[in-house]
């Protein structure tokens, strides 16, 4: 297959995208049609066979599970006592509460594996206590819209288990190179802060004022988040548990402690099963649209000859990766995500493991250009949500000049990982040691 027939294909679907079909009807779309033409309806017949296969899986269980350990956490009562735990403790740091932003970001994201409901979550807790304090609009919503990105980074993270099902790696490994990376880049967030916005929070004195009684009583909200990270990683790096496993471990500790905060009640549980259905209902088309425009692409050689044709430039590795990192940021500024992550990741895979690249490593690249899609204008879906949850009726122009600092802080954070790859790779290796 030449390179031509390939782009116009890939030309294709992001045309379909463009005139608002939907993701997974652009994908198939051009997969099922594409393999039609080269190999006639043998092709098409086989695709019901990957469906099946691909569903009836345990790593896919682990996606709705873990969006229903999110809902309970969101619903049950333990996001808004978590954002109050850290507020105490951190308003009295030179940028206060927006310190309090990423850190409660951070850790809702090790329980959560989404960024959209990271950022809705703690938006929803966060504005009007930044309101109440007086706190500037753009670096507070910008610091929300940032922080929710780490929600497909830290582990457990549906992109990384996206990705894991797709390019066929360990999706213990990719949780494990998701530590390190996603924790330097919130300590990245809180020292744009310090040193940005170092003046805010001067007005939120009850805070910084707390008896030290009072922060300990408050403290004991930081429990349940960590408990549950605690056991949902180590049974996996333990040996304890499949990812799958884990999570329904998870779900389990998070009920327990919704039942102990006496929000436990059948209606909680039908909203949540609900809410975390339809979220995971949507992943899963898209990734099994991807999964079958993946047999496409296996099937015609798209892949060998897009890898050929990258060869044939004699790229160095951090070429290629800089090359790649443009590449997404101009994709991420007219597509979300998740849709980025399945259409190219098919594509991609091949070429970088030609050059040599851990597709581990390159797992947590890409998770990366997904988080700045995220927070990149005119349509991050982070952005849109942060605005959508704000207490007052500012321009949205407040949320994307609030969110470029941090676009630049990533782009330069995945460029030190190209530098020095041992970042990511460190615990992975030390894990499989």
């Amino acid at each position: 297959m030449s390179i031509m027939i390939v782009g116009l294909g890939f030309a294709a679907m992001l045309a379909l995208m463009l005139l608002s079909i939907p993701v997974a009807v652009a994908i198939i779309s051009v997969g099922a049609i594409g393999g039609y033409l080269m190999y006639g309806m043998p092709l098409v017949d086989m695709m019901g066979g990957v469906i099946w296969s691909s569903l009836n899986s345990h790593t896919m269980l682990a996606i709705p599970l873990f969006m229903l350990l999110g809902e309970l956490l969101l619903r049950g009562g333990i996001a808004d006592r978590m954002y109050d735990a850290m507020a105490v403790w951190l308003a009295r740091l030179p940028g206060g509460l927006l310190h309090t932003n990423v850190a409660t970001c951070t850790l809702f994201s090790a329980t959560s594996g989404s960024s959209v409901a990271t950022a809705a979550t703690v938006g929803t807790i966060a504005l009007p206590a930044l309101k109440q304090y007086q706190y500037e609009p753009r670096p507070s919503l910008g610091s929300l819209a940032a922080g929710g990105t780490l929600g497909i980074l830290i582990p457990p993270s549906i992109n990384l288990l996206v990705y894991g099902s797709i390019a066929n790696t360990s999706v213990g490994q990719l949780f494990a190179a998701g530590v390190v990376p996603g924790i330097l880049m919130a300590l990245c967030f809180s020292a744009y802060i310090f040193i940005a916005h170092g003046n805010a929070g001067s007005k939120a004195t009850d805070l910084v004022n707390k008896p030290y009684a009072e922060k300990l009583r408050l403290a004991k909200h930081l429990i349940p988040p960590l408990v549950i990270f605690g056991v949902v990683m180590g049974s996996i790096y333990g040996g304890l548990a499949t990812p799958t496993e884990s999570a329904a471990i998870g779900v389990m500790i998070a009920l327990v402690f919704v039942a102990l905060n006496r929000r436990l009640t059948v209606d909680l549980l039908i909203e949540c099963s609900i809410h975390a259905a339809k979220t995971s209902g949507m992943v899963m088309i898209v990734l099994v649209c991807a999964l079958l425009l993946n047999v496409t692409i296996s099937m015609t050689g798209a892949a060998q000859a897009v890898t050929q044709w990258i060869a044939s430039f004699e790229m160095h590795q951090l070429s290629l990766l800089l090359v790649l990192l443009l590449f997404y940021i101009v994709l991420g500024t007219f597509m979300d995500a998740m849709s980025m992550l399945v259409l190219t990741v098919p594509i991609v895979i091949p070429i970088v493991v030609a050059a040599g690249i851990d597709p581990v490593w390159f797992g947590i690249f890409i998770v990366i250009m997904c988080e700045v899609a995220l927070i990149t204008p005119p349509i991050g879906m982070n952005l849109f949500v942060v605005h959508g949850v704000r207490v007052d009726d500012g321009p949205y122009s407040d949320v994307t000049r609030g969110a470029l600092p941090y676009v630049i802080i990533m782009m330069l954070f995945t460029v030190l990982l190209m530098i020095f790859p041992g970042i990511v790779m460190w615990l992975p290796e030390l894990l499989a040691g």
